[in-house]
């Protein structure tokens, strides 16, 4: 398996630190709002990178935090007068409800940064022993120059750096920062009402960048193997966590770096703001989109590559999703109905070297779209075969468990539980078989429709009459 890292710009093995175990850390939301579909696509994507490793067999231990303290929290809190942590439980509810209805996997654990007050002091103070940190009139900066690799994640140099940085000081820093690169690492108390801790430093709260680092190395260890999340994080967010990282421990931070692509709206792609009116969340989009569908259109591109989200793409997912529910289910109707089976080694070679081509594709570096075009193949064969008056049922029930573990994969699961029929509705079923045998259309039509009002959709088959229930 090969991973694309940030930090090198290449395609790497994969090789974990402990065998058949991965540890991962994805950088989770700021908690004031309902999540956006940008928020939504990191969260999709690193699911289904962690379903996949786990279809590949590894044991994944997944970390992803929230922020829930930082001035934007303060402000909201503020308005709508509750605490932040009032507000940060809202939000962290919202977040939990809206990524199980996409079936994002729940993590393995959510750190929450107020949650580590006293393991972010800690860390600090640590950086202040070591000299990569001062403190300032209860400020406490990170000396970023200090780290000779600043700036390797996001492949800018010093002097950019420092250029970029100049043009976005505050009257505050610009007398307080030994340097514009330094960023911050504890912030002051500016009112009595705003929330904060006590701390060596005065009293005040944990910077942005710091949270990460403590809350990862805490559960995950020093040097962990994936961290990951949006492109907009490389600089400065995961620049500074490795630069505060490294220069406490000594050690590599993180093995393999990936980041996710970007989410454009409408048929022109534009970016998705607030001002531009084309805000999207989740919570909105649920009201009237199937859960499964967007989950699917956000994991159907690969992770690295910007989604475009506009009216034919979707419909484009509702097709591919109700394609692959009405294979399952035909494959299930052969599997019982009352035809026997019959060897076809053509098709059984035809799946294993699909599925072996898939996990190829998904190896490297989890190109789903390459891993879709193999599956659409091999479903296309299932598909002829499945219209065939003798079917090979050992190959189908085969197919069948590896269909499910892979759209497992895309989050994309399967009503597996037989649906039983009321009595009044096998009657009606059986008599208008009976009506057909006869050549009594008009009766089997009408029955037909009686059917289709109660909800049961008919087809007629070489193999006899089939039914399904009308999900919509």
């Amino acid at each position: 398996m090969k991973i694309f890292n940030t930090l090198t710009r290449e395609k790497e093995l994969f090789k974990p630190i402990h065998e058949n175990e991965v540890k991962m850390y994805v950088c989770g939301p700021t908690v004031y709002n309902y999540i956006h579909i940008g928020n939504a696509r990191s969260a999709v994507s690193f699911d289904t990178i962690r379903r996949y490793l786990e279809y590949r067999g590894y044991d994944v231990t997944y970390v992803s935090n929230f922020t829930d303290v930082d001035d934007k929290m303060i402000k909201q809190a503020k308005k709508e007068k509750i605490t932040v942590d009032e507000l940060a439980n809202r939000f962290i509810e919202a977040f939990m409800a809206d990524t199980k209805a996409l079936n994002i996997k729940p993590a393995t654990a959510n750190p929450r940064a107020t949650h580590m007050i006293d393991d972010i002091i800690k860390f600090i103070e640590a950086l202040v022993e070591k000299d990569y940190a001062y403190e300032v009139s209860g400020n406490v900066y990170f000396r970023a120059r200090h780290f000779k690799h600043y700036g390797e994640l996001s492949k800018q140099n010093i002097e950019q750096l420092e250029n970029g940085a100049s043009q976005h000081l505050t009257q505050e820093e610009v007398t307080t920062k030994e340097d514009p690169l330094d960023f911050v690492l504890w912030k002051p108390q500016k009112e009595a009402s705003e929330v904060a801790w006590d701390s060596p430093f005065g009293k005040g709260r944990p910077g942005w960048h710091i949270e990460c680092s403590v809350m990862s190395t805490k559960l995950l260890g020093e040097t962990f193997d994936i961290h990951g999340g949006g492109q907009d994080l490389q600089f400065p967010h995961h620049e500074n966590e490795i630069a505060q990282s490294e220069a406490k421990t000594g050690h590599k931070f993180v093995n393999y770096w990936m980041h996710n692509g970007f989410v454009t709206v409408g048929n022109q792609n534009e970016k998705m703001s607030k001002s531009a009116g084309n805000f999207v969340t989740v919570h909105d989009l649920l009201q009237g989109e199937d859960p499964t569908v967007l989950r699917f259109f956000m994991a159907s591109t690969q992770y690295r590559r910007p989604i475009h989200y506009n009216d034919d793409n979707m419909q484009e997912a509702r097709e591919r999703v109700q394609y692959f529910k009405n294979l399952y289910q035909n494959i299930d109707y052969r599997l019982n109905d009352q035809t026997s089976s019959q060897e076809n080694t053509e098709l059984a070679q035809l799946v294993n070297e699909k599925v072996a081509e898939f996990k190829a594709a998904m190896d490297d570096d989890f190109n789903v779209q390459n891993g879709l075009t193999v599956l659409y193949e091999l479903t296309r064969a299932i598909n002829q075969h499945l219209q065939e008056s003798t079917v090979d049922k050992t190959v189908l029930t085969i197919f069948k468990e590896e269909f499910i573990k892979i759209m497992t994969v895309f989050g994309v699961e399967f009503n597996q539980k037989s649906d039983n029929l009321s009595e009044e509705v096998e009657a009606l079923i059986k008599k208008r078989d009976e009506a057909r045998s006869q050549k009594d259309f008009k009766t089997s039509d009408e029955i037909r429709d009686q059917l289709k009002g109660m909800g049961i959709v008919i087809e007629d088959t070489p193999q006899g009459t089939r039914w399904k229930k009308n999900e919509s």
